[in-house]
C-alpha cells in the first residue's frame, strides 16, 4: 500500500525530474559535448576521433554522481578525443539510446574510428566511474600513425614522397603520446609524422637537435626545416603545422535541418515503445530512492564516484531498476597466498622473470583494485596476441614472504602496494615507480623490462630459499671461494611516469 507521504514526495520528485530533463545535465558551457542521436552518426560514427559517449537521464542519480568527473575527463581530453552526452530521457532520443542497447544509467561506450569511415568500433567502458581512468581508457583506443623513426632507418623514411611535407618530433619517450597521435590523424594524408628517440644520436646531429622534446616541421622538397618553438600543446602545434597544410575535419559538416521527422524516425520511433516503458519503470525507482546515491571518492580532485548502473536504489513500493548484465569475466592474474607458492614460482634459482604485486592488508584499496586490474588488463592483451610474456602474481599479506621481501628489499611500508619485477635465475630485481597504477603506465614498465631497458638491483640470497642456500654451501666446499651472481648490465635509465595530459 502506497501511503499519502510516500506517493506525495515521489509526484515532487518526478516534477522536479521533468525540469530538469529540459535542461539536461550539460550546459553549453560545458566540455561535455551534448548530442542527439541524430548527430550521432555525424559527429561520432563517422569522426576521425576517438570518442566515449554517456547515455543518461537527468533524473538518474548515478548520472548527477558521474558529472563532475566526466567533465573534468573532457576537460584533459580537450583537442584529443571526444567526450559526448546523449539524454535518454528525451523523447526524441528514446529509440536511438534503445538501438544502441542501453538498459541502465549511466551507460558508457567508447567509439574508435573502423577501417570504414561512418563503421567504428563500439565497445562498453566498464572501468572505474573516475575521471583518470576515464582518461587512460579513452587514450589508449587512439589510433598511432605516427613512425618510429631511428638513425638506420631516417634517411629511408625522409626519401619516401620527398615532395610531402613531414614532421618530426624528438623525445625521451619510448612510447608515442595520446597528443602526437591525434596530430598524425589531424594532418592524414598531408603531413607524415614521425617520432625519433633522443638515443638515436646520429638523427639528433642531423637536425641540430640540443633538448627535447623539439618538434620540426620539414615543407618537403629542398625547403629548410622549420623549428618550433612554442609550447607542447596540441592547439598551438596544430597551427604550426597549418603552415603548409589545412588539418582535415574531423566529421562532415552539418546538414540543414528538415522542419518534418523522416518516415525512417516513425518507424524507430515506434520500435522504442519497449524502452521507453523501460525507461519509465527506472525513472520511478531512482526517484523515490534518492537517498541511496554512491560515496564520495578523491581521484586528481574530490570527485564523487558513480555507482554502476543497476546498483540497488529501491524501496518497499517502487518497481525493480533495470540492471546491465555483465557480458564478460573481467581478467584476473593468480593469487600466491603460500610462500611455497611464491618460492617455487619466482624465488628459486631457476626463476626467470616474474612480476609481483605486494598487497597491503586492506585488500579492498583502490591503488590494490587499480594494480591488480591494469596487470590482468595488460596479461590479457598478450594472451589475445598470442606473444609470450612472463607471469603475473599477486601476493596477499597473509603470506609468510611479505615480511621478509619488504624488509630484504628496503621497499618501505606494508600498507601500500609494490609492485616488482624479479629474476631469480639472474639475481636482479627491479621496482616500478610510476606515478599511479593505470594501465598505461604499468605497461610502458613491463616493456621496458622486456628490452632489458633500466636498472636493476642484486637479489639478496636470504629470499632464494633452501635451495639456493644449499648451492651456495656447495660451492664453497668445492672451491673455497664466496659464490659470485652474475647481474646483467642494463644502461641505467630513469623511470618515468608517461602521464600524458595533453602534453608530451
Amino acid at each position: 500500500m502506497v501511503h499519502t507521504t510516500a506517493l506525495f514526495a515521489a509526484t515532487a520528485s518526478l516534477l522536479l525530474s521533468n525540469t530538469v530533463q529540459a535542461e539536461g545535465l550539460y550546459t553549453k558551457n560545458s566540455g561535455v559535448l551534448q548530442i542527439t542521436g541524430m548527430d550521432y552518426d555525424r559527429v561520432i560514427a563517422k569522426s576521425n576521433y576517438t570518442s566515449i559517449v554517456e547515455f543518461y537521464a537527468p533524473w538518474c542519480g548515478h548520472c548527477r554522481n558521474l558529472k563532475p568527473a566526466y567533465e573534468a575527463a573532457a576537460k584533459s581530453l580537450a583537442g584529443i578525443a571526444k567526450v559526448a552526452a546523449v539524454n535518454c530521457d528525451d523523447e526524441m532520443n528514446k529509440p536511438f539510446c534503445g538501438q544502441m542497447g542501453v538498459q541502465g544509467f549511466p551507460t558508457l561506450k567508447i567509439v574508435r574510428p573502423g577501417k570504414e569511415r561512418g563503421k567504428p568500433t563500439v565497445e562498453d567502458y566498464q572501468g572505474q566511474r573516475a575521471a583518470k581512468a576515464i582518461v587512460e581508457a579513452v587514450k589508449d583506443k587512439i589510433p598511432n600513425t605516427v613512425k618510429r623513426v631511428t638513425d638506420k632507418t631516417l634517411d629511408e623514411w625522409l626519401q619516401e614522397k620527398n615532395e610531402t611535407a613531414k614532421a618530426i618530433l624528438f623525445s625521451d619517450k619510448g612510447l608515442t603520446s595520446a597528443t602526437l597521435r591525434t596530430l598524425a590523424i589531424d594532418f592524414a594524408g598531408l603531413i607524415s609524422v614521425a617520432q625519433i628517440r633522443n638515443k638515436e644520436t646520429a638523427a639528433m646531429e642531423t637536425f641540430g637537435v640540443e633538448k627535447v622534446p623539439t618538434l620540426i616541421l620539414l615543407p618537403g622538397g629542398t625547403k629548410d626545416p622549420i623549428n618550433y618553438e612554442g609550447e607542447m600543446k596540441k592547439e598551438a602545434m596544430v597551427e604550426f603545422l597549418s603552415q603548409v597544410a589545412t588539418p582535415n575535419p574531423d566529421c562532415p559538416p552539418a546538414k540543414p535541418k528538415k522542419s518534418k521527422a523522416s518516415k525512417e524516425d516513425k518507424k524507430a520511433s515506434k520500435s522504442s515503445s519497449k524502452f521507453s516503458k523501460a525507461s519509465a519503470s527506472h525513472k520511478s525507482a531512482d526517484a523515490s530512492s534518492a537517498a541511496a546515491s554512491a560515496k564520495s571518492e578523491t581521484v586528481d580532485e574530490p570527485v564523487k564516484a558513480a555507482e554502476s548502473p543497476g546498483a540497488n536504489l529501491k524501496d518497499e513500493d517502487a518497481p525493480e531498476p533495470i540492471i546491465i548484465p555483465q557480458e564478460e569475466t573481467k581478467p584476473t592474474i593468480p593469487l600466491l597466498a603460500e610462500s611455497s607458492e611464491l618460492q617455487s614460482s619466482c624465488l628459486n634459482v631457476k626463476s626467470k622473470i616474474c612480476i609481483v604485486a605486494l598487497l597491503p592488508k586492506d585488500d579492498t584499496s583502490e591503488a590494490t583494485a587499480s594494480a591488480l586490474a591494469s596487470l590482468a588488463s595488460i596479461h590479457k592483451k598478450h594472451d589475445a596476441q598470442g606473444s609470450h610474456l612472463f607471469p603475473f602474481f599477486g601476493i596477499p599479506a597473509s603470506n609468510p614472504l611479505v615480511p621478509l621481501i619488504l624488509a630484504e628489499l628496503k621497499l618501505g611500508s606494508e600498507e601500500e602496494v609494490h609492485l616488482i619485477a624479479t629474476n631469480a635465475k639472474r639475481g636482479w630485481w627491479k621496482k616500478y615507480s610510476g606515478q599511479g597504477f593505470g594501465t598505461v603506465e604499468i605497461e610502458q614498465w613491463v616493456d621496458a623490462i622486456r628490452m632489458g631497458e633500466g636498472k636493476k638491483e642484486k637479489l639478496p640470497d636470504s629470499l632464494l630459499g633452501e635451495e639456493k642456500k644449499a648451492e651456495v654451501k656447495e660451492e664453497n666446499v668445492a672451491d673455497q671461494q664466496p659464490i659470485k651472481i652474475e647481474v646483467e648490465e642494463i644502461p641505467d635509465e630513469d623511470e618515468k611516469s608517461q602521464h600524458d595530459h595533453n602534453e608530451l
